[in-house]
């Protein structure tokens, strides 16, 4: 088993895409390509790509902009203006590794805000998946994402919208008071959010600027209309703990599965953990969930 990492340029004509690969021994029986969520990067799946190694699958992912090592320098955390980029970039790393594992079956997984550059993917390349998993989903209303989209086109893009900050992520924390730390809604696993405090990778607040293009990626996600264009016989799961803020504690996946069923999807499975919050694939279960998720990709070969 071996890691790689290179650049490759981003579709928003300034940088480079940070990339990693994790390949296993022997044969390559299938490619999951990671999108990792808001205030993060790629390396933190590095446990998850060694379960996956370990069964025969490829694994590869990159960092967003305004991530990890995309971004120039800490200067540009949780900055960018375009979605649509973002999504670009994703593709872009699905082409390479279907030209490196031509035939093999590739699954795309994306967590919190990369399960909605995933289902960005879904609308805007249908047909180019053997499946796709989302983890931690879900939706706001129409209202509260115009709402939100009003909010963050005020003042300067680089900066941190305070008030925005303050109704989001800062508001995932109250239903875990008392609370131990500011990031106990990640997870169960008290080292996994002591780590994730302590890696300047992570503890950064988003600026108006991302917030609004993640804005603008959910009302796109949201879109009846755009929905219809997705693959209707692409398989997708869902997952995601039923204490997780950002699913509405469990009711926004089911609205979203909800959505992709209506809009025709075939193949649509759910799965909620009692008692699990946003990060499954850190959770103090996170051994199940590698277990179910993998059951899941087998299934779909």
């Amino acid at each position: 088993m071996g890691m790689e990492e290179f650049f490759y340029p981003s579709s928003d004509g300034e940088h480079q895409v940070h990339a990693t690969v994790w390949l296993p021994e022997g044969e390559v029986k299938g490619v999951v390509q990671l999108v990792h969520g808001i205030c993060e990067y790629i390396q933190r799946y590095a446990p998850f790509a060694a379960f996956l190694n370990a069964k025969g699958f490829a694994v590869c992912g990159n960092d967003h902009l305004g991530h990890g090592k995309t971004a120039k320098g800490a200067e540009e955390y949780g900055f960018f203006t375009d979605w649509k980029c973002l999504v670009q970039d994703v593709r872009a790393l699905r082409v390479k590794m279907g030209a490196r594992f031509p035939g093999a079956p590739y699954f795309l997984l994306g967590h919190s805000m990369g399960s909605f550059v995933a289902r960005t993917y879904l609308i805007d390349y249908p047909g180019t998946l053997t499946g796709c998993i989302l983890s931690g989903t879900g939706q706001e209303s129409a209202a509260t994402v115009a709402a939100g989209r009003l909010l963050t086109a005020l003042g300067d893009p680089h900066k941190v919208n305070k008030l925005f900050y303050e109704l989001s992520i800062g508001a995932y924390n109250n239903a875990f008071k008392p609370c131990r730390t500011s990031a106990d809604w990640i997870c169960r696993d008290e080292a996994v959010v002591d780590a994730y405090l302590a890696d300047p990778l992570c503890n950064f607040q988003t600026t108006a600027g991302m917030n609004h293009a993640m804005m603008k990626g959910l009302k796109y996600v949201g879109s009846r209309k755009n929905l219809q264009k997705m693959d209707k016989d692409t398989p997708v799961y869902f997952f995601a703990g039923d204490k997780d803020p950002v699913g509405a504690m469990g009711k926004g996946v089911l609205k979203v599965a909800g959505w992709f069923r209506e809009a025709g999807c075939k193949d649509v499975t759910v799965k909620l953990y009692p008692g699990g919050r946003h990060e499954m694939l850190n959770e103090t279960n996170k051994d199940e969930v590698f277990a179910d998720t993998l059951a899941w990709m087998e299934s779909k070969m």
